[in-house]
């Protein structure tokens, strides 16, 4: 197993000081505080992006991320790979610039796709994977996924709230991505599960650490063993869910809360640091299950891998709209 505290260090370098979005040519715009516009600007206009939507509303700071990813609507190896990308960059632009002039406070991820936030995991990938016994290249897609959630959940380490905004459904890698926020909204008709129990695995790049932080190790097994899709209701119940709003709502409900929340943005920032120092994720945590998470795939049987194979076919289904 690769050492995690290896790892760790690799990823927070990356993050801080020389992530591969920023080109040489990009560098040169940042070098005075006066760029972060227009270096956010490069950021949310690149064509580099093509599962990532991003949108700058400088009169309401938000910074909009939608999903778009190509094919089914999984957690795509592009898609895990270009949140990363973004969110190292603006890391890299906050570094360069001049803290007071970050032009948004909150950032938001929402999905593009009708109905679906994310349907998890790319299963298909997975089963081909694992067939083949492509180890690094399995550990390669988790890793990627854990440097995301882990990102979202620590608020990018920057005086930025972290927002997810569930208008459709959550299910697997994706409820990993909806919980790493540090605030959830949802719409009435959202809908969460945590389903690789269904083929004898576990949801291996945040589930445990994030639910058990917010409502306790108890619930996080209960919820992971279960593999029973929960209502935004029920999740809002748990303590899962902050804010639930009526469907087609879901962008008024941020900008509102955003309108409410702006004045006492310190404060928020501030408790949601507190949340971090008291009971603490660490990147290393997230390494670590992940590792685990690709061992116990690789043992899996046939008979479990078709049934993997199964629930990708309903994800493609829901990419056909049918």
């Amino acid at each position: 197993m690769e050492a995690p505290a290896e790892k760790h260090q690799g990823f927070k370098r990356e993050l801080r000081e020389e992530p591969r979005i920023v080109s040489d040519q990009a560098t040169q715009r940042i070098e005075s505080a006066k760029a972060w516009p227009r270096m956010i600007g490069w950021l949310a206009k690149t064509k580099d992006y093509e599962q990532v939507e991003v949108d700058l509303d400088e009169e309401s700071q938000i910074l909009w991320c939608y999903m778009s990813p190509k094919g089914r609507p999984s957690v795509t190896p592009g898609l895990a790979n270009e949140a990363r990308q973004l969110q190292e960059g603006i890391r890299h632009c906050y570094q360069r610039g001049d803290a007071s002039s970050i032009p948004f406070k909150y950032m938001v991820w929402g999905s593009s796709v009708p109905g679906v936030f994310n349907l998890g995991g790319d299963l298909k990938l997975f089963a081909q994977l694992i067939r083949e016994g492509r180890r690094g290249d399995l550990l390669a897609y988790a890793t990627n996924c854990v440097d995301v959630v882990y990102a979202n959940a620590v608020n990018l380490e920057l005086p930025v709230i972290t927002i997810s905004l569930i208008q459709g459904d959550a299910l697997g890698g994706g409820f990993e991505a909806a919980i790493s926020g540090n605030v959830v909204i949802a719409e009435k008709s959202a809908k969460f599960g945590l389903p690789e129990v269904l083929f004898n695995l576990f949801p291996g790049m945040g589930a445990y650490s994030l639910i058990s932080r917010r409502i306790g190790p108890a619930q996080a097994e209960r919820m992971i063993f279960s593999g029973k899709v929960y209502s935004a209701e029920e999740l809002y119940e748990l303590g899962l869910v902050d804010m639930i709003v009526e469907d087609g709502t879901g962008q008024t409900a941020v900008m509102d809360y955003v309108s409410r929340n702006v004045r006492r943005h310190n404060a928020n920032i501030a408790v949601y640091r507190a949340r971090q120092r008291i009971n603490p994720l660490s990147y290393e945590e997230l390494y670590e299950i992940t590792v685990d998470w690709v061992d116990a795939a690789l043992t899996l049987t046939d008979s479990d891998l078709r049934r993997m194979e199964r629930l990708a076919g309903a994800q493609d289904k829901r990419r056909l709209g049918r």
